[in-house]
This record gives C-alpha cells, sequence and structure tokens, in this order.
C-alpha cells in the first residue's frame, strides 16, 4: 500500500508543478501588470511627466505614456476598441473631450475626490471626463490704441467702433469654436449669429493661424485687440516683456455679465483600461493639492482646484469671473457652431 501511494504521488508530481508554476506566473504578471498605468496624452511631454513622476514617487505605481495630437489619439482609441492597452486618456478642451465621450472611449468614474476638487462646470455631468487645468480665453489689446474703458464684452466686439481694428484667430482652431458654441448655449444661435457676423465685419485682416501671431499683429499695430487663451499672452509677454500689450476680462458686468469664457485641459478614464484602479488613483491625485500646484506653475493655466492660488505671473493679472455654463455645451453644440461661423463667412 504504501508503495503504490509513493507511486500516485510521483506521477502526480509533473501536473502539479505545472500547475503552480502557471498559476505562480499569471499572479505575478497581473501583479506586475497592475503597478503601471498608461496614458494616451495630447499633452506633451514636458506638461505631463512632473505629475506622472510625484504620483509614482507617492504611489509607487508607474506611468507609461504615449503623445500625439488629440485627432490621432482618439482615433487610435477607436482602432484598438476592447484591446486598447491605455488606462486614461488627456487631451485639450472641452470639444475634444466630449467627441471621445461621444465616441465612447470613456468609462464613467464617480468619485467624491474629484466632485470635491473640481467645480460641476468643469466636469462631465455623466461622469465621463474632468477639467484638470483652466485656460481663460479672454481679449488682449494695445495699450497705446486702446483705452480698456472701452472695452466691455465679446458681445462688444461686434460694435462697429471697432471696424478695421480686430484680429481673431482662424476658425478652424477648437478654441474659437467651443466659445461661438458657448455662446449659442448663453444667447441661443440667431444672436450669436449677429456677433460673429460683427466680429467678421471689424477685422483688420483675415483670420490668422494661431493666437500668437495674433498678438503679434496687435502688438505691431495691425490691429488693435484679438482674443486668446491667456498662456499664449504669458508665454509671449515673458519673453518680450515690453510688448504694448495689455489683458482685460470681459463679461464681468453690465447686460452681458455672464463672465470670462474658459475650458479646459482634461481626462477621462479608457471603457478597456486594463488597469482601472490605478487609473483611478491616478486621476484623483491629478487633481489633488500637490498635482495642481504643478499643473499651475508649468504652463501658465488655471488650476481646477479652488483650494490652489495660480502661479504669480498669472495671478498679477487680476481675478475674473468665469462663465459657470457647464463645458458640455462646447462639445454639443460645436457642430452648430461651426456652420454658423461659416455661414457668416469666419474662415
Amino acid at each position: 500500500m504504501q508503495i503504490l501511494s509513493t507511486k500516485n504521488t510521483q506521477s502526480n508530481f509533473p501536473a502539479i508543478a505545472v500547475f503552480f508554476i502557471a498559476t505562480l506566473f499569471i499572479f505575478t504578471s497581473n501583479l506586475v501588470h497592475a503597478e503601471q498605468v498608461i496614458v494616451y496624452s495630447a499633452r506633451i511631454e514636458q506638461l505631463i511627466k512632473p505629475m506622472f513622476d510625484a504620483f509614482t514617487e507617492k504611489t509607487g505605481i508607474q506611468v507609461k505614456y504615449t503623445t500625439d495630437k488629440e485627432g490621432p489619439l482618439l482615433a487610435r482609441l477607436q482602432a484598438e476598441g476592447k484591446n486598447t492597452s491605455a488606462d486614461m486618456l488627456i487631451t485639450t478642451d472641452a470639444g475634444n473631450l466630449w467627441a471621445a465621450s461621444q465616441a465612447k472611449i470613456f468609462r464613467p468614474f464617480d468619485s467624491q475626490i474629484l466632485k470635491s476638487n473640481i467645480p460641476e462646470h468643469l466636469r462631465d455631468p455623466k461622469n465621463e471626463w474632468f477639467g484638470l487645468s483652466i485656460r481663460a480665453r479672454t481679449i488682449i489689446y494695445n495699450t497705446d490704441k486702446v483705452n480698456p474703458e472701452d472695452l466691455s464684452s465679446y458681445e462688444d466686439l461686434a460694435d462697429p467702433k471697432w471696424r478695421k481694428r480686430l484680429c481673431l484667430r482662424t476658425s478652424k482652431k477648437i478654441y474659437n469654436q467651443s466659445l461661438v458654441a458657448m455662446m449659442i448655449a448663453e444667447h441661443g444661435e440667431a444672436e450669436t449669429e449677429r456677433i460673429v457676423k460683427g466680429w467678421v465685419s471689424n477685422l483688420a485682416t483675415d483670420p490668422l493661424s494661431d493666437d500668437t501671431r495674433a498678438m503679434e499683429f496687435v502688438a505691431a499695430g495691425r490691429c488693435d485687440l484679438t482674443v486668446v487663451n491667456t498662456y499664449y499672452y504669458g508665454r509671449l509677454m515673458q519673453d518680450n516683456p515690453d510688448l504694448p500689450l495689455g489683458i482685460f476680462w470681459p463679461n464681468q458686468s453690465g447686460e452681458n455679465n455672464n463672465g470670462v469664457h474658459v475650458n479646459i485641459s482634461g481626462a477621462g478614464l479608457t471603457r478597456y483600461g486594463k488597469n482601472p484602479q490605478a487609473a483611478e488613483q491616478l486621476l484623483e491625485f491629478l487633481s489633488s493639492i500637490q498635482a495642481q500646484k504643478l499643473f499651475a506653475d508649468i504652463n501658465m493655466e488655471y488650476p481646477v482646484n479652488t483650494n490652489i492660488a495660480p502661479d504669480p505671473i498669472v495671478a498679477s493679472w487680476g481675478n475674473f469671473i468665469q462663465n459657470n455654463i457647464n463645458l458640455v455645451k462646447a462639445g454639443e453644440l460645436q457642430a452648430a457652431a461651426v456652420k454658423l461661423m461659416d455661414r457668416v463667412g469666419y474662415r
């Protein structure tokens, strides 16, 4: 009996050993896989790496990332589908975040931490994406040619007093598409069309390729004022502090007192990410005081977390009231905004 028992144990040993090794391999592979988050980012490396390094230092979880333009990243996620390795998408502009949501890239994440750290109008009502930094789109004027007391609102830029004095970035870029979409949410399509048609009538030159170019035209006296994202203003003035450029916060009082148009860079968790818990940790961390300080300092943007003060240079531009319509409208009404701009000849 003892001999038979020994023979059975010996004959089963290889199978048991294989099972044990396979189980250990799977466990170890899953453990290693779980200790990293893979991010697709439309923000360049220098703007995201400091936050990722801080997260890894705090949690031990590694962050691997791929950077590219918004369109290619969205196309890649759609093509990869369930086979994607990405756990998170970071991109700029609520319009792009909304498009990713419509493409079913994101999965909802109901987090009390994110709700506490991020104001309601800067996150998706369905909890699919969340703002991480704020960029205000405001008026920049030539201090030698414009009295700021003559400025008031985006709507006022349609007034004939600005004829041949206005420069704008091309309508092909999402920043102005989102601005017009939010104006449609505020005023309705007919009134917004009247306003944008007035902008076109007041242009001093054809729409320009980017915000920096528009400010350079203003500084050179080729036009008197323009509308740009504030971090472009900060960068330009750091390099050329003597330029005759001033910043004005529109829509703070009077008839059109709905506040400055703001937009965001933001992120969402991918629907088919392989490391959801680690990705959730990362997203919550990006809204924390530690990460938000980095967001505020690196690119002259405003933190979404209201417990964090902006960079001192940014703070020197003064305080302003934000438009608090939920930024999901920038996506929902973007197609209408593009058609409207095309109808009035805003190219």
